[in-house]
């Protein structure tokens, strides 16, 4: 674990690296080092994410021996260099930033670029010794648009298949991808792995950092992250099935220093900007950005900052599906100073189109067929109170065209919010689309086709396919595509779109 001294120097360590992107050249920029390795460095690849304007996050760590908790680097700091160019040749190189990687943070670098041009594309890379990266590539945020085109998707388990949906992703070519959720898995479930994970249950920042490792060896989520930015809202799995807030599913007593330590290996392994660098007590991950004034995102984290389920078991919490449960209480699944911060940007937003990317599905499903009515405590039908508040604050501030992305069902879900969840057919509020998982299994279809006449609200659920959700938002419209893979378990699947929908202007509730 970190302590109170470490964390403060890497702090400063990240910090001394946005005080040399300042630093401006038109010819490359080597490392002036005698380091020479003898595998790759780079073995991770390279990721872009949080675009701006004028600005990007870069991320790579140095990692000769991935699968090795230190990455097989000595603990001295490491010096590299990062170029960023017009051109994918070099040729014209705009930025060479010069800085030092430490072991404090697992010789990972996390970049905050400025001073770009707005709505240009441009490409990037690391040298460290006699190595250097793959190359890059990223856009920076337009200043006006008349379209843009975002990818979303979650849960992908290394153990249930290959993640070669990011193959048809970058044939779709998004300007922007959003991971909304359970990016590792650190524990093992089901019985038939194609490939396996490295050691038990991650529970330590060790072996944390294996796994994150693990999972960025594959050579299609590599190829994608060097394609295009991404961002990103957690789920449980980068930390612990269910945990909310710092209590764990099994009540462990030592699950803070546990979360600690997720933290830390999460913030080393993405794109990420420094000012997410984890405290001991918080890693805020919650944000927004403007593109243009077409669209603004709105990133939530509902883990960090809830409450515990409700109708828990003995000596447990965590997740249940239950008819009798009627939650009550302060319940709450974002915290309140999250909900004070996205009412205030519901307030204040230009967007014509408000996408709230968060981890799983908003609009109530009923878990029960027949009569009676069944809910799932982990998700927004265990935290009504929440719900309403968030409901609430669409309404209160005349939110334009509210669209909810989610993940974490491992289904594909198109439904209209109902402005009221206790009535499913109550004058929808917003529009909703859920991604499957992009590899993780999925209940049997006859789970779901059992209660589909109770969800009257619900346009589609399919948990038999896995993939992702394509986003097309124009002036008008907004035009979803279910992404899907025809079998993750094979390496040369097939890809399809299993179904399209359409949101119009000023109409919530998809159409297909």
């Amino acid at each position: 674990m970190v302590n109170k001294l470490s964390r403060r120097v890497a702090l400063q360590h990240i910090g001394s690296l946005v005080a040399s992107v300042g630093l401006m050249t038109h010819r490359p920029v080597r490392a002036q080092t005698r380091t020479r390795f003898v595998l790759d460095p780079f073995s991770l690849g390279v990721a872009s994410g949080y675009p701006t304007t004028t600005g990007i996050s870069l991320w790579t760590r140095l990692a000769p021996a991935p699968l090795r908790s230190d990455g097989g680097m000595d603990p001295e700091r490491v010096p590299f260099v990062c170029e960023i160019a017009d051109d994918e040749n070099f040729r014209s190189i705009v930025r060479a930033i010069q800085s030092e990687a430490y072991a404090d943070v697992a010789h990972s670098v996390h970049l905050d670029v400025e001073g770009l041009k707005p709505g240009r594309a441009y490409f990037y890379r690391f040298q460290s010794g006699d190595a250097t990266s793959r190359v890059g590539r990223f856009a920076t945020l337009p200043n006006a648009v008349d379209d843009y085109r975002i990818a979303f998707a979650s849960c992908q388990n290394f153990e249930h298949g290959y993640f070669s949906a990011y193959r048809l992703m970058l044939r779709d070519a998004p300007n922007l991808v959003l991971f909304l959720g359970d990016y590792i898995y650190e524990n093992q479930w089901g019985n038939d792995s194609i490939r396996k994970h490295l050691g038990p249950e991650t529970n330590t920042l060790a072996q944390y950092r294996t796994r994150h490792a693990q999972y960025k060896l594959d050579p299609d989520l590599q190829a994608m992250h060097a394609s295009t930015p991404f961002a990103f809202a957690w789920d449980d799995h980068e930390v612990d099935n269910d945990y909310a807030g710092d209590v764990s599913e099994n009540l462990d007593p030592q699950f803070f220093k546990r979360r600690i330590a997720a933290y830390q290996a999460y913030f080393e392994h993405m794109p990420l900007p420094r000012r997410m660098f984890p405290t001991r007590d918080e890693m805020r991950i919650y944000t927004h950005f403007d593109i243009g004034k077409l669209l603004r995102v709105y990133l939530l984290d509902d883990r960090q900052y809830r409450t515990s389920q409700p109708c828990p078991r003995d000596n447990r919490v965590g997740s249940r599906t239950l008819d009798e449960c009627r939650p009550d209480g302060p319940h709450t699944l974002l915290g309140r100073a999250q909900e004070a911060w996205l009412d205030a940007r519901f307030a204040d937003s230009p967007a014509r189109w408000n996408l709230i990317a968060q981890q799983t599905l908003l609009s109530p499903l009923d878990e029960s067929p027949g009569a009676g009515r069944g809910l799932w405590t982990d998700g927004w039908d265990g935290y009504p109170a929440a719900r309403k508040r968030l409901l609430e604050a669409i309404q209160n501030n005349r939110l334009r065209n509210p669209i909810v992305a989610g993940g974490d069902l491992h289904a594909h879900i198109v439904a209209s919010v109902p402005g009221d969840p206790e009535r499913f057919e109550s004058k929808p509020i917003a529009s909703e689309f859920v991604a499957t998982s992009l590899s993780a299994d999925g209940r049997p279809q006859s789970y779901y086709d059992e209660r589909r006449i109770d969800n009257p609200h619900v346009q589609l659920l399919r948990s038999d396919v896995r993939g992702y959700t394509l986003l097309d938002i124009g002036s008008d419209r907004v035009l979803a595509k279910l992404q899907s893979v025809s079998d993750v378990r094979e390496r040369e699947p097939t890809f399809s779109t299993l179904a399209s929908f359409t949101v119009e202007d000023g109409t919530p509730g998809p159409q297909s």
